[in-house]
């Protein structure tokens, strides 16, 4: 149970616990589409893949236009599965849940630089641009419009990094989405601490002896690169009360964070993609616009989250700022799970249903 405690850690790694699992991913239909001359914020032009799933049935208006869709974002380093999992899935996308699939259509891309979208591990390593968060949120955009037949969407979801994309949405696409479901982010620069544990997973690739530039032959070659990310995963990632309950005894928290390391980097990643990813935020700063978000916006976050601690960058007035916006800090306790709290939707799921009943389409 301790492994899969750590590997909660930004939502990328998320582990079922749960004893009667849908399996909602390989229900999933894929979707691949492909984006022509998108234009980065760096001024460079190619097209550009994105992957996506789907959930339910369309509802379609008289032009053809889906009406019900739900769009789920995924955190850094995740993909369009991450959030098709059953600790997410099986909380609400049953019947009478609250994205019951009879009535919801869900759209789950792999976002830019993860999965099976476009992303510097596919061959151009460090000539991929250096995309960021407005790029990502660009792309979800086209997709949508130009591929997917939605032109309007009744929600966004989003975790951690998804969290933020929605704070990106609402003023660059004010009369797209009916109503966001940020969870886990804050609505400041990605700066501090936050910025620090980013850069410690930067540094911990480039500085890897095998890393050659971004030339490296394979990525399990850069172990202490693997094993710095692996190191910020499980500290960042991780719940202090589970973990003190889990291994109560100096020996067992030994013994769990090695295990936990092992787990990790038994799942290697792309030290190109990684570094993309999580400087991807650099850009981010959405505060100066948020008044600009009118729509309903229900934004969670948890007092566990070693990312976003309670009170940092005062989030109750920052909601304030959205004339539609309630901020929820729901209380750590043995069952929430740090910043990974996000998926585990039972925990918050009461919210969701009072949110969609105050504010129905």
């Amino acid at each position: 149970m301790m492994i899969k405690a750590v590997l909660f850690a930004l939502g990328a790694l998320a582990v079922s616990t749960t004893a009667t699992a849908e399996n909602w991913a390989a229900q999933a239909e894929p979707h691949t589409v492909q984006l022509e001359n998108f234009e980065f914020g760096t001024g460079e032009i190619m097209p550009v893949t994105m992957s996506y799933y789907t959930l339910g049935t369309p509802e379609r208006d008289a032009d053809g236009k889906i009406t019900n869709a739900v769009m789920l974002l995924h955190g850094t380093g995740g993909s369009g599965t991450s959030l098709l999992r059953p600790l997410f899935g099986d909380e609400l996308f049953g019947p009478g849940q609250p994205l019951d699939l009879a009535d919801t259509y869900i759209i789950s891309p792999d976002n830019l630089g993860h999965g099976d979208s476009s992303k510097p591990s596919d061959g151009m390593r460090l000539d991929f641009p250096r995309y960021d968060y407005d790029d990502m949120v660009r792309a979800q955009y086209r997709m949508l419009t130009e591929h997917a037949d939605v032109e309007s969407l009744d929600m966004i979801i989003g975790t951690s990094m998804g969290c933020m994309h929605s704070f990106v949405w609402g003023p660059e696409y004010p009369d797209f989405v009916e109503r966001f479901v940020p969870l886990a982010c804050n609505a400041i620069e990605i700066a501090g601490r936050n910025r620090m544990f980013r850069q410690m997973i930067i540094d911990g690739f480039e500085d890897d002896p095998d890393y050659d530039r971004g030339n490296y032959e394979d990525a399990a070659d850069l172990e202490t690169g693997q094993l710095v990310y692996a190191n910020t995963l499980i500290l960042a990632g991780g719940n202090p009360y589970r973990l003190q309950a889990e291994a109560p005894t100096r020996d067992a928290s030994i013994e769990a964070l090695h295990a936990s390391q092992e787990a990790l980097k038994a799942r290697a990643v792309d030290p190109n993609d990684t570094i993309y990813q999580f400087d991807a935020s650099r850009t981010y700063n959405p505060a100066p616009r948020l008044s600009e978000i009118e729509v309903p916006v229900l934004w969670i976050n948890s007092t566990d989250d070693f990312i976003n601690p309670p009170g940092l960058g005062d989030p109750e007035a920052l909601a304030a700022q959205m004339p539609k916006a309630r901020f929820v800090l729901i209380p750590a306790s043995e069952e929430t799970r740090g910043h990974g709290t996000h998926t585990a939707a039972a925990i918050w799921k009461d919210e969701l249903i009072a949110f969609l009943e105050a504010h129905p389409e």
